[in-house]
């Protein structure tokens, strides 16, 4: 199946005129085979340096595409980290094109080098475990904290199914967790954008409804006991990333559930235990936001003042990370608007909330596929149940519900 990535870009009704970076994207069994053929229909010529890691490299049926230079690094301990990023770079230099072949991690060392060099990157993803693919803009580790950075968003991407179907359940689980999260996330930007006026784009948000309706749909077949479908669950993957691309941030694919990912990423105080692929951190996140979301939506609350985030708490809860939190928060979004809009727009919120499965659905599902819900399962103690929410919507400056909490008062039904 071939994306058209044009129907997405031009003029819209949002005011802006979306483009893409990404022209062609082939989802399909043994499509590698046209792997060139690809390449000339988005004229991409040239020396061509191929990334792969040790896993990639050595996957049964991995069809290895011709290379000027192959680059194999070890994937034990390889994870999205700035630095480490840049000491690959060197190898890099000289290149036309930077193919890679792996997951989305992996993804990380070639396009962000891409933006730097200036030269295109293509995509050749081994797995469906996330929606960062088509995207242009990653969040990684730079001097422990968790940020979104300027990255080179594929012009082609290559999906084998051959390949992506043989990955492992818990893989896969991840890469539905993170497309159903996208309830969490519509709903947060939504939210935004009825109580601070915050740009909201219905057809990027349409982009993102569709990815979440491609995977809710084969999830439920597999629920029936059916096969995965692989073909409409990457599509979802792909969608979920061009939502990114389209608007250049992640606002469409990600809220107050994928917060949760990055704080076990940090492990500040408390959460040094703290592990899970992305997706599974994201899955759990999203249980904890319906639970939250549904909880407030049966309330009525009241405005209470502004206040920046408490230096002492900052401190506390984040520890040798409270310089960069400060920094993330300098400009805080709740300081933009007038709180009292949430409270004469609830009834509005509370309807968009309505549109959330509650957190018993996330769950259940989630356990029904053997993914993880629980805190307990990425290694956070259930006793910071009551403060999860608080210390991960610190981590990035973006208005979601569980942001606005801080300036609503439930008295004493809170």
């Amino acid at each position: 199946m071939i994306l058209d990535c044009e129907r997405y870009v031009g003029p819209c009704e949002c005011g802006r005129v979306h483009t893409l970076e990404t022209k062609l994207v082939a989802v399909d069994y043994g499509c590698l085979a046209d792997f060139d053929r690809y390449m000339d229909e988005c004229g991409l010529r040239g020396r061509r340096v191929v990334l792969y890691d040790t896993n990639t490299y050595n996957l049964p049926g991995m069809v290895h595409v011709r290379a000027d230079k192959e680059i194999v690094l070890e994937a034990r301990g390889l994870h999205s980290e700035k630095g480490a990023i840049e000491a690959v770079m060197p190898q890099l230099e000289g290149a036309d094109v930077i193919i890679t072949v792996g997951s989305g991690t992996l993804m990380d060392f070639a396009r962000y080098p891409a933006y730097k060099l200036g030269v295109p990157f293509v995509a050749i993803p081994t797995l469906a475990s996330s929606d960062g693919f088509t995207a242009n803009i990653c969040s990684v580790v730079v001097d422990g904290q968790k940020e979104s950075i300027p990255m080179k968003a594929p012009r082609l991407v290559v999906a084998d199914l051959n390949i992506i179907s043989k990955a492992p359940q818990h893989l896969l689980v991840s890469g539905v967790a993170d497309i159903l999260a996208k309830y969490i996330s519509l709903a947060d930007w939504r939210i935004a954008n009825i109580a601070s006026g915050e740009y909201y784009c219905p057809r990027v948000a349409g982009v993102a409804r569709r990815a979440l309706k491609l995977m809710a749909g084969t999830v439920d077949r597999m629920l029936r006991g059916f096969q995965p479908d692989f073909l409409a669950m990457t599509m979802a993957q792909m969608l979920g990333g061009l939502s990114m691309q389209l608007l250049n941030n992640s606002r469409a694919a990600s809220g107050a559930e994928h917060l949760i990912a990055h704080l076990v990423e940090m492990k500040p105080p408390r959460f040094e235990n703290a592990n899970g692929i992305h997706g599974e951190c994201v899955g759990v996140g999203a249980v904890l936001c319906a639970e939250e979301y549904h909880r407030m939506a049966e309330r009525t609350p009241k405005t209470k003042p502004y206040k920046p985030l408490d230096e002492a708490w900052v401190n506390e809860k984040f520890g040798p990370l409270a310089p960069g939190i400060f920094k993330a928060n300098e400009d805080d979004c709740l300081a933009g608007f007038d709180p009292q809009n949430i409270v004469d727009r609830w009834d509005e919120i509370r309807e968009v909330i309505g549109g959330i499965p509650s957190a018993e659905e996330f769950a259940w599902t989630l356990h029904a596929l053997g993914g993880k819900y629980r805190l307990e399962d990425i290694g956070i103690d259930e006793s910071l149940r009551g403060e999860v929410l608080d210390i991960s919507a610190a981590i990035r400056n973006r208005l979601t519900l569980a942001r606005m909490r801080r300036v609503l008062d439930f008295g004493e039904e809170d």
